[in-house]
């Protein structure tokens, strides 16, 4: 059993079933978006201030199991017509590689988003590694990415990662040179010739068993540049087999990211925590 509302008039996602599931609480009505029980034109939705256009159509479904992630699709964080925010989970590509052109998330939420005879474009603005979770953003048109992408320094890119030890002292700044090894595969650290500058800021958040969560912020974002400067420190993160040893997953997430929306100037915060199968690593 579900319920059926037409959108009449634009509005935020949560406002709009506040107003129209009578005698429902607030949380309740929460519990049904996280776990996927609503739907804005057959797509499930678990933004709450997802944006509604006149003419959608809203569905809240009867509560259950949390659907699946193949069933729910990829954590869509914000969305608006030129710019969508997912969740990213780990072990997903970002977008196509060589070896593996179906299974990557720009594909999935393309198809996701798209509707029959209305194909959704997408365009990715960076990338996370297969084995990062967290925020990653994609937007409709090759202008918005470019005009993004023009202000990239002004990007604010915090993550978390859990490495092993505890890093001495708990705070400060790896100021260190990154150059690709093409041939093996692997970022290399240190003053070189065709090196390329790359700045890391941690803070260590809390040590247990060994292991630490560290906040990190970057002023750069050269490829593997966490990855390479936490081992190059002497803390490898922790399931990451490229610079330390593999595990059951790498400890690395994209948390926040903060970018002026082109055209408007508005700053945009785009927040998700860890998952529980990355803070695990600390038990």
């Amino acid at each position: 059993m579900s319920d059926r509302f037409c959108v009449q008039h634009p509005e935020s996602l949560l406002p709009f079933l506040n107003t129209q599931l009578k005698g429902w609480t607030r949380n309740n009505i929460k519990k049904r978006l996280k776990t996927g029980c609503v739907t804005v034109n057959d797509v499930p939705i678990m933004q709450h201030d997802h944006a509604l256009s006149v003419g959608d159509s809203i569905e809240v479904r009867a509560s259950g199991k949390p659907m699946s992630r193949e069933s729910v699709g990829l954590e869509i964080l914000y969305s608006d017509p030129d710019i969508v925010v997912i969740n990213k989970p780990n072990g997903l590509l970002s977008v196509a590689s060589d070896d593996e052109k179906k299974q990557h998330a720009l594909a999935i939420l393309r198809q996701q988003l798209s509707r029959p005879k209305q194909p959704v474009n997408l365009w990715s603005v960076y990338r996370l590694d297969r084995e990062t979770s967290g925020v990653l953003v994609f937007v409709t048109s090759r202008k918005m990415r470019e005009a993004i992408n023009e202000d990239w320094g002004q990007a604010d890119k915090t993550y978390l990662a859990v490495v092993e030890g505890s890093p001495n002292p708990s705070q400060g700044l790896i100021d260190q040179p990154l150059r690709t090894d093409y041939e093996n595969q692997q970022v290399i650290v240190g003053p070189h010739k065709d090196a390329k500058k790359a700045v890391t800021h941690f803070k260590t958040l809390r040590t247990v068993n060994g292991r630490s969560l560290v906040e990190v912020r970057l002023e750069t974002g050269r490829h593997h540049q966490i990855l390479a400067h936490m081992a190059w420190l002497g803390h490898p993160i922790v399931g990451d087999g490229n610079y330390g040893t593999y595990g059951p997953r790498t400890g690395l997430h994209a948390v926040s990211l903060s970018i002026t929306r082109p055209e408007t100037g508005k700053r945009l915060t785009f927040e998700t925590p860890a998952p529980a199968n990355m803070m695990d690593l600390l038990q």
